[in-house]
């Protein structure tokens, strides 16, 4: 079998797999022939994804990041389409982490007051914070791990309700407009749908108390930028993604009150490569040896 990664450096984090040809393409220029599994590049491109008409026997796409919205779509039919869950859980859940603590104890506005002592009295502690974690699979999962130690009060939500050995009971998405005002924090972490773009829209952030704080590593349209600009003063954010995405510059969200921005960078760290690199060498040897492949999002 013949398999094309994006860099050397994730063929070489791969290392051999028998039975497995592993080539280097990052999808410019020629295709290689003969490719049966691709990796294409973590932040791929449309017309990155595009290319895989052109390589004739593609069977299987890998991707790198957990989101995988819009790509399915752009595949030639009965390709079989994995994500990457699991990959950047920890990375996610730590700058969400981040996110959380630099917001509600003020550190942005202790950077911009760099040179002037001012005290920031009565910012809010992540201990006994309530917090709402919107989405709750691996990757939330891992962020009720981090915060529950931190003595933070974690309700989860997903889109059916259950019992969890972590959280006690996940809560269904329905439940939202009476947990909402309970919140002092909000982090979303949905997978980007129909169902999801602009779940937190004016109606649902205006159910919020005042001073909450929204936090998106989702996707950008999970959370409706003109309702965040709307709220915000009235609200705290920090936002990892946001719609559109790259934000432009002069954009009025970077000028937004108690808006903190990141540039898309939760998931890629340095825990990224040992991470991607094992479920490729895994999912090639899956496919080698006859076995399912995990993390199949679409046929």
């Amino acid at each position: 079998m013949r398999a094309a990664v994006s860099t050397t450096e994730l063929a070489e984090a791969v290392g051999p797999v028998d039975g497995v040809e592993v080539v280097v393409w990052n999808g410019d220029g020629p295709a290689p022939e003969g490719v049966e599994f691709w990796v294409p590049h973590y932040a791929t491109r449309a017309d990155v994804i595009d290319r895989g008409h052109d390589l004739q026997g593609l069977e299987v796409v890998q991707l790198q990041s957990a989101g995988y919205d819009g790509v399915a779509e752009r595949l030639p039919g009965g390709i079989t389409l994995c994500n990457a869950t699991g990959v950047h859980d920890d990375a996610t859940a730590e700058h969400a982490v981040g996110l959380i603590l630099a917001s509600l104890r003020g550190i942005p506005e202790s950077v911009r007051q760099h040179g002037h002592w001012q005290s920031l009295p009565g910012r809010r502690s992540l201990a006994d914070a309530r917090v709402l974690v919107l989405g709750y699979g691996s990757i939330g999962r891992a962020l009720a791990e981090r915060l529950l130690p931190m003595k933070a009060s974690v309700t989860a939500v997903a889109s059916r309700e259950r019992d969890d050995d972590l959280v006690g009971r996940v809560r269904a998405i329905g439940d939202l407009p009476s947990l909402l005002p309970e919140q002092d924090v909000v982090v979303a972490l949905v997978p980007l749908s129909e169902e999801t773009r602009g779940l937190l829209d004016d109606d649902t952030l205006a159910l919020l108390p005042d001073g909450a704080l929204v936090v998106n590593v989702a996707r950008g349209p999970v959370v409706d930028t003109d309702a965040v600009l709307r709220h915000a003063g009235r609200l705290r954010f920090a936002l990892d993604v946001t719609d559109p995405e790259p934000l432009p510059d002069g954009h009025p969200l970077w000028d937004a009150p108690d808006v903190l921005i990141t540039p898309h960078i939760a998931g890629g760290t340095t825990a990224m490569l040992p991470r991607i690199s094992s479920l490729v060498r895994d999912q090639l040897r899956r496919r080698v040896a006859g076995e399912p492949l995990i993390n199949v999002v679409s046929h």
